[in-house]
C-alpha cells in the first residue's frame, strides 16, 4: 500500500482500459457473463491483462465487474474473484485493482435494493478481493450516490484496502440519478476514499467540464477513465471511431487541470494505454490547491455555506409540536413528509431532522425518517441530537453529505462526536459550552471555540467543515447575554474566521409579539456576522426580514427573489402562510397517503373519475416531467411522482369497477435487455414509468432470447416491443432480435434505448424509435396508437 500511496501523491498512476472491448475483439461469446471467462477463457484474460501492462500501465484490474452475489453463488463467486486475482497478477503489473460495479439493481426509492442488502453484497466482494490478494479496489460506473456509499463502507469496515472511487456522468454533467460532480466529489472524499473522479459515459472532451469542477475541489487526487466514445456499426461490427490522437489530447488537457489517475473505458484498448503512456512522460504532475469551502449536500444539490445567508430550517423536531410527536411516533411519514415540504417551501434551505423523544428507538426512527425524506426531498439535511449512536444511524443512510448539530466542547462529547463526523464526512455545528457551562463572556466562549477546532483538526476535520454557535439565551431571562451573542458572532470572525450557525427563536421565548423580537435579533446578528441562522420559514415576517437582508447584500440578483415572493402572496392573520394544494401538486411532490385521501374527498364530492384523470393525474405527470426535464426534478422524485400517481390511479380504478365503469389498460408493452445484455437498470425505470402511466407492461428481464419475445408478442398480442441494450456487443444481436421478430409476421412498432444506443444505431438495427431516457420512452408511446 505504502508503494501505492507514495506513487498516487506524488506521480501520475496509469490504469488499463475496456476489458469487454478486448473480449469483442477476441471474439468471445457475448451471451454469457463476462467474469465467467476468467474460468472459460483464462488465457484470453491473462492476455489481456499482458497486452495491458506490455502498453505502460500501472494497475490492471481484474475482470470482476458484476461479480456479486446477485449473479452469482458464493462459491461460484469466491472461485470467480480468486481466479480473476490470479490472472491480474500473471501479467506482473505494478498492481492490481479489484474492479467493483454496481450490483444491478436499482437502490431504494427507485428500486427495491436496499441500503443493507447492498452493504452485504459488496462486502462479500471486498472481502474476497482482499484475501485473494488486491491491492486496491476500483469502485466504478456508479450513478447512485447511496449505493457508491454503501460500497465504499463496506469496503473501508471490512477491509484494509484503498479505494479509487468513480461516477459516471452524462454530458448535462449529472449521473442519470441525478448526482453532479460537485456533489460527488465532495461527498466521496469526505468518506475517505484515496481518489475520487469519473468513468464511462462520455469521451475525454465531453467529460472536460466535469473533470474541472473535480479538479477544483479535490483535495485527493483526481481520477479519469473515459470512453471513447458510443460505438457505431460498421459493415456488422461495433466500432469506435474516436481516434487515439484526439482521445490522448483530452486526456491530457485533464492532466493539466491537475488529474493525476488516468486510464481507458469502453472503447479503449493497449494501443490508448500506450500512447497516454508516452504522453504523460513528458509531463509534470500538477498539485492543485483544492478550492476551500464550507459545504453539505443531499444526492442532487449542494449548498455552498461561504458568502450568503443560508436557512437552516426548524424542520422535523418534535419540541412543542404534538402533531409531529405522535407522527413521529406512530411512524405517519405522511404527515412528517407533508411538514418538511412545507418549511422547503417556504425558503428552509437545510432541513433540521430531531427525533429527540423518550420511549422510542432513535437510532432506528431517524434512519427511517432520512430514508423516507430523501425519496422528496432535494434539499440537504441537518441531523440534530446530543447521542451519537443517533448521528450515526442518520448519516448511514443518508446520500450526501449532512450538517451534524452538534458537538459541544467537553471531553466525552467530542470523543463520541468528531469520529462520527470524520467517517461520515459532514459538517459539524460546535456549541460554545464545556463541562464549566457556557460562559458569560464573548472571549470566553471563543475560547471555547478555539478549543473545539483544535480537537477536530486532531482527528482529520478541517476547520471549513465546522460551524461555531455562539449560544442564543432568552432576552426574557438573559438580557445581558444579547450583547455577548453579538460579540461572540465579531470575535469568531476577526479571530478566527470561522463560519457560524445559532437558532434565532431562543431570544424571544416566554415574550409575547415573538416575530418581532426575532426579526431584529436576526438582522443585529447577520450584521455581526452570522452565516446560518436556524429559523422558523413558515413565519411571513421572519422571511421578510431574510429577503431584505438577501436583497441589500446582493445575494438575491437583481431583487427576482423579493418580486418573486410579493406578486400574489397570501398571508392569514396568524403570520403563516395559508395553504391551499391541489391534487395534482401532491402527486409531483410524492405525497402518496396524501394524494389517496385528496382523490377520494374528489370522488364524495361527485367529481367524475375521467375528470380527474383528465384535470389532475395527466397534468401532474406532465408537470412532473417538465421538471425533470428543466432538472429542477431528479429521478428518485420522479420515481415518487409515479409512484404517488398509481395509488391516486389505483383508487379510481376501484371506484369505476365499483361504480360499473372498468377502465382498461391503454395497451400491452414488452420490454426486454436484448440475447447477451446482462443489464437491466434503465429498463427497470422505464417500467415503473410507463405501468404508472396506464400501459400493461410485460417485463422479460435481460439476457432475452428471440424465441421468447416472439412468443410472447403472438399470445399477448403486443403493438409495442422496447429493447435494451448497454453493452455495444449487444447492438449487432438488437438488430437481428428485431430483423427475427419482423420475419415471424408481428405487426409491432419497436422503440430501443440503452447506453450504447443513439439515432443512427437505431436506424441500423431496425428500430421505429429511439428514446434517450425514461421521458422520452413515455412521450414516444404516447404518439402510438393501439
Amino acid at each position: 500500500m505504502k508503494e501505492l500511496l507514495a506513487s498516487l501523491n506524488n506521480d501520475f498512476l496509469l490504469v488499463d482500459g475496456a476489458m469487454g472491448t478486448m473480449f469483442y475483439q477476441k471474439g468471445l461469446p457475448m451471451d454469457i457473463q463476462p467474469e465467467l471467462f476468467n474460468l472459460t477463457h483464462p488465457e484470453i484474460v491473462a492476455a489481456i491483462h499482458q497486452e495491458y501492462v506490455d502498453a505502460g500501465a500501472d494497475i490492471v484490474t481484474t475482470n470482476t465487474f458484476q461479480a456479486n452475489g446477485r449473479h452469482f453463488k458464493y462459491e461460484k463467486l469466491s472461485q470467480i474473484i480468486r481466479e480473476a486475482i490470479l490472472l491480474a497478477k500473471s501479467a506482473n503489473p505494478r498492481f492490481v485493482a479489484f474492479d467493483m460495479g454496481p450490483i444491478g439493481e436499482m437502490m431504494e426509492p427507485v428500486g427495491k435494493l436496499t441500503f443493507n442488502e447492498a452493504y452485504r453484497l459488496f462486502k462479500e466482494q471486498a472481502v474476497l478481493a482482499e484475501k485473494f490478494g488486491c491491492d486496491l479496489i476500483i469502485i466504478e460506473t456508479m450513478s447512485d450516490l447511496l449505493e457508491i456509499k454503501a460500497a465504499i463502507l463496506a469496503v473501508k469496515e471490512n477491509t484494509s484496502l484503498p479505494i479509487f472511487a468513480t461516477m459516471t456522468f452524462q454530458q448535462n454533467g449529472r449521473t442519470f440519478i441525478g448526482v453532479d460532480a460537485l456533489t460527488a466529489v465532495l461527498t466521496l472524499q469526505g468518506l475517505g476514499v484515496e481518489a475520487v473522479g469519473v468513468n464511462c459515459s462520455c469521451t475525454p472532451k465531453e467529460l472536460l467540464p466535469t473533470v474541472k469542477i473535480m479538479t477544483d475541489y479535490a483535495k485527493i487526487p483526481v481520477i479519469v477513465q473515459a470512453n471513447a466514445g458510443l460505438p457505431k456499426i460498421e459493415r456488422d461490427k461495433s466500432v469506435y471511431t474516436i481516434k487515439v490522437a484526439d482521445y490522448v489530447e483530452s486526456v491530457i488537457e485533464m492532466v493539466e487541470m491537475g488529474v493525476r489517475v488516468v486510464g481507458g473505458c469502453c472503447g479503449t484498448t493497449p494501443k490508448f494505454i500506450k500512447a497516454i503512456r508516452q504522453s504523460l512522460a513528458e509531463a509534470q504532475p500538477i498539485i492543485k490547491k483544492s478550492k476551500r469551502i464550507t459545504a453539505v449536500s443531499s444526492s442532487q444539490k449542494t449548498i455552498i455555506l461561504n458568502n450568503r445567508l443560508t436557512l437552516i430550517s426548524r424542520g422535523i423536531s418534535p419540541v412543542g409540536k404534538s402533531n409531529l410527536e405522535n407522527a413521529i411516533r406512530n411512524e405517519t411519514y405522511s404527515y412528517i413528509l407533508k411538514e418538511a415540504l412545507r418549511e422547503v417551501d417556504a425558503g428552509g434551505e437545510i432541513l433540521d431532522i430531531n427525533v429527540s423523544l423518550v420511549d422510542i428507538d432513535e437510532s432506528e426512527v431517524m434512519a427511517k425518517i432520512v430514508t423516507f425524506l430523501q425519496k422528496s426531498i432535494v434539499e440537504p439535511l441537518q441531523l440534530d441530537s446530543i447521542e451519537a449512536s443517533v448521528l450515526e444511524a442518520g448519516a448511514r443512510k443518508y446520500a450526501g453529505r449532512p450538517l451534524f448539530n452538534s458537538v459541544n466542547g467537553t471531553k466525552e462529547s467530542m470523543k463520541d462526536i468528531f469520529p462520527i463526523v470524520k467517517k461520515y464526512g459532514g459538517v459539524v455545528i460546535g456549541m460554545t459550552f464545556d463541562e464549566d457551562g457556557i460562559p458569560e463572556t464573548a472571549e470566553g466562549r471563543v475560547l471555547i471555540a478555539k478549543k473545539i477546532i483544535q480537537q477536530a483538526s486532531e482527528y482529520g476535520i478541517d476547520k471549513e467543515d465546522i460551524l461555531i454557535d455562539p449560544l442564543v439565551l432568552p432576552v426574557s431571562t438573559q438580557p445581558s447575554q444579547v450583547q455577548v451573542v453579538i460579540d461572540t458572532l465579531k470575535l469568531l470572525k476577526t479571530e478566527l474566521s470561522v463560519l457560524t450557525a445559532a437558532g434565532i427563536s431562543n431570544i424571544s421565548y416566554g415574550l409575547p409579539n415573538r416575530s418581532l423580537l426575532d426579526r431584529t435579533f436576526l438582522t443585529s446578528c447577520v450584521t455581526a456576522g452570522l452565516d446560518a441562522p436556524i429559523i422558523n420559514p413558515l413565519s411571513e415576517s421572519l422571511m421578510e426580514t431574510v429577503g431584505m437582508i438577501k436583497l441589500f447584500s446582493n445575494q438575491d440578483k437583481n431583487a427576482q427573489q423579493y418580486v418573486k415572493r410579493h406578486q400574489g402572496s397570501k398571508i392569514g392573520n396568524n403570520g403563516l402562510k395559508e395553504e391551499s394544494i391541489l391534487l395534482k401538486e401532491l402527486i409531483v411532490q410524492g405525497r402518496e397517503e396524501e394524494s389517496v385521501i385528496e382523490v377520494n374527498n374528489l370522488l364524495r364530492k361527485g367529481v367524475p373519475p375521467l375528470l380527474i384523470i383528465k384535470d389532475e393525474l395527466i397534468p401532474a405527470m406532465d408537470d412532473a416531467g417538465a421538471l425533470f426535464e428543466k432538472e429542477q426534478l431528479f429521478l428518485p422524485q420522479l420515481m415518487q411522482a409515479t409512484e404517488a400517481f398509481k395509488k391516486v390511479q389505483d383508487v379510481i380504478q376501484a371506484y369505476m369497477v365499483e361504480q360499473g365503469e372498468i377502465r382498461e389498460s391503454k395497451g400491452k408493452i414488452i420490454l426486454a435487455s436484448v440475447k447477451g445484455d446482462h443489464h437491466d437498470l434503465g429498463k427497470n425505470i422505464v417500467k415503473i414509468l410507463i405501468e404508472n402511466y396506464g400501459y400493461q407492461v410485460i417485463d422479460l428481464g435481460e439476457d432475452v432470447s428471440t424465441e421468447k419475445i416472439i412468443e410472447t408478442a403472438q399470445k399477448e398480442e403486443i403493438k409495442i416491443v422496447g429493447l435494451s441494450a448497454l453493452m455495444s456487443a449487444s447492438v449487432k444481436n438488437m438488430k437481428q432480435t428485431i430483423s427475427d421478430i419482423k420475419k415471424a409476421k408481428i405487426e409491432c412498432q419497436f422503440i430501443v434505448g440503452g447506453a450504447v444506443m443513439n439515432e443512427e444505431n437505431r436506424k441500423f438495427v431496425g428500430a421505429d424509435y429511439y428514446a434517450k431516457d425514461a421521458m422520452d420512452w413515455l412521450k414516444i408511446v404516447e404518439m402510438i396508437d393501439f
